[in-house]
C-alpha cells in the first residue's frame, strides 16, 4: 500500500510538471513607448495686472529647459528633450482656470510649471488633478497645499515662512545695530497672500512680546495710499512689516516719499514689490533701505545659479526675479523627478501616478535645483511641500538689490535705520 501511494504521487507530480512546461509564460510587462519629446505646461498671467510676474516666471522656465537641453535631455530615458508650451492665465481664477484646461486639452503635458498667483493655483490645481497632471507651483498661500491635491508640488517657502523671517531678520539686524525695537505695525494687501504673510510675522513677534500698534489692511488695486501712511504716522511704529504686490508697493513707496513718513525699518514680505528692478525703477529714491523677502537668491554662488543669472540679465537687462527663480528651480526639480521615474520606472516613466512617486521620493542636497534654490534640500512631505524652506532678504541699496540676510548667504550687510527716517 505505501509502495503503491509513493507511486501515485510521483505520477502527479511528474504530471504537473509536464503541465507546468507546456503553459504559455504569462505576458512580460509592456514597455510604454515614450514621445519624440516631453511637453511640459507653463501657464502664468502674461496679460492684466500680474503680468510683470507671470512673464519673468515664463523666462525663467524656458531657461530651464534650454539649459536641460543643451545638457543632454532627461538621459534615463534616452536624452529624450523637453518641449515647452506656454497659455496665458489671464486676470482671474477663472481664466486661470479655464488656461489650464486648454492647456491640457491641446498639449497634453505631463507637468504644469506656474500661476504665482495663489488664488490661481487653487483653481487650476482642480484641473490638474482630475486630469493627473503634475502641477509645480511657484505661490505662497499655505493653503494651496492643504487641500488634498494628490498632484500638486510647492518647491518653494510658504508666505508664513516669509513672514516670520521678515519679523526675524529687523529682529536681528535691531539688536546689531544696537537699536531700539519695540512696537510693530502689521500692513498688507487683501488677498490670502497678504493675511498669510502678515500671520507668520505676527505670530513671532507675539511670541517676543513685540507690542503691534496698528494691522491695516487696504485693497491691492489701491491707488492712493497717503490716508494709510497718515495712519501709520498716528500709529508711530518702530518698524513696519508690508505686504504689497507689485502696483501696490510702487503707491505706498510713493507715499512714504510724499509725505515724508518713513519709520525705523520698513520690511517687505512676500517678493511682490520694493527691491525687484522694475519697482526700483518706478520708485527711484524712494525704494533706499526698503527690504523684502524672497523665495530666491540671485547672489548664491553656484555654476548652474550664475549662468541662469548671466543668461536672464542677458534678457532683461536685470537680475532674475523671485517669479524667475522660483520657476526655474521648479523646472529643475521637475529634471530630477523625470531623471528618478525613467530610472525607477522604466517601463512607464511618465505616468502620472509614476510621476507623483518620483516627486515624493526625491531628496536632492546637489544638482541644478539645490544649485539655484535658496536652500540646500529639497524633499516633498505627503502634502507637496519642501521639508526645507529656503528664504532671503533683499534690501535697496545704492539703487541695487542686494541679498542681505541670512548672513551666510548675504552679499552686503543689512543698512539700519531707513536712510530717509527722521527726514520728515
Amino acid at each position: 500500500m505505501r509502495r503503491q501511494a509513493c507511486r501515485i504521487l510521483l505520477a502527479l507530480v511528474i504530471i504537473t510538471v509536464m503541465i507546468s512546461a507546456c503553459a504559455p509564460n504569462p505576458p512580460a510587462p509592456q514597455t510604454k513607448q515614450l514621445p519624440d519629446e516631453i511637453v511640459i505646461g507653463v501657464v502664468q498671467p502674461l496679460t492684466g495686472s500680474f503680468a510683470v510676474f507671470g512673464n519673468e516666471g515664463k523666462i525663467g522656465a524656458e531657461l530651464a529647459i534650454k539649459h536641460i537641453n543643451d545638457a543632454g535631455g532627461i538621459k534615463s530615458m534616452g536624452g529624450k528633450k523637453l518641449k515647452l508650451v506656454v497659455e496665458d492665465a489671464g486676470d482671474s481664477a477663472d481664466s486661470a482656470k479655464l488656461a489650464t484646461e486648454s492647456m491640457i486639452s491641446k498639449n497634453h503635458p505631463v507637468a504644469i510649471l506656474g500661476l504665482y498667483i495663489s488664488r490661481f493655483v487653487m483653481a487650476a490645481s482642480e484641473v490638474t488633478d482630475r486630469e493627473k497632471v503634475i502641477l509645480i507651483a511657484d505661490a505662497l498661500v499655505p493653503k494651496v497645499t492643504q487641500m488634498g491635491r494628490q498632484y500638486l508640488f510647492r518647491p518653494g517657502p510658504n508666505a508664513t515662512n516669509h513672514g516670520a523671517l521678515a519679523y526675524q531678520f529687523v529682529k536681528d539686524i535691531a539688536g546689531q545695530n544696537n537699536a531700539e525695537f519695540k512696537t510693530l505695525a502689521i500692513l498688507n494687501e487683501d488677498s490670502a497672500n497678504g493675511r498669510a504673510n502678515s500671520l507668520g510675522a505676527t505670530e513671532v513677534a507675539l511670541m517676543d512680546q513685540i507690542k503691534i500698534v496698528t494691522t491695516l489692511e487696504y485693497p491691492y488695486d489701491i491707488t492712493d495710499a497717503t490716508q494709510v501712511v497718515e495712519q501709520l504716522r498716528q500709529a508711530n511704529p518702530d518698524v513696519v512689516i508690508h505686504t504689497p504686490y507689485f502696483n501696490d508697493a510702487i503707491v505706498f513707496g510713493k507715499a512714504f516719499k510724499e509725505t515724508g513718513y518713513y519709520p525705523k525699518f520698513i520690511a517687505g514680505a512676500g517678493a511682490c514689490g520694493y527691491v525687484d528692478p522694475e519697482s526700483i525703477k518706478a520708485l527711484g529714491d524712494a525704494a533706499e533701505g526698503i527690504s523684502m523677502t524672497f523665495s530666491y537668491n540671485p547672489a548664491k554662488k553656484t555654476p548652474q545659479n550664475t549662468k541662469f543669472v548671466e543668461e536672464y540679465k542677458q534678457i532683461k537687462g536685470y537680475i532674475p526675479t523671485e517669479g524667475a527663480g522660483m520657476n526655474y528651480y521648479g523646472a529643475m526639480v521637475l529634471y530630477e523627478a523625470l531623471e528618478y521615474a525613467g530610472k525607477n520606472f522604466p517601463d512607464d516613466p511618465l505616468n502620472p501616478d509614476n510621476l507623483r512617486k518620483a516627486f515624493l521620493a526625491l531628496d536632492l542636497t546637489s544638482g541644478p535645483a539645490v544649485e539655484t534654490y535658496p536652500g540646500e534640500h529639497i524633499k516633498f512631505n505627503a502634502l507637496g511641500d519642501n521639508e526645507f524652506p529656503g528664504v532671503v532678504v533683499l534690501q535697496v541699496q545704492n539703487g541695487e538689490p542686494k541679498v542681505v540676510y541670512p548672513a551666510d548667504q548675504a552679499e552686503a550687510k543689512p543698512v539700519w535705520p531707513n536712510p530717509h527716517f527722521g527726514e520728515d
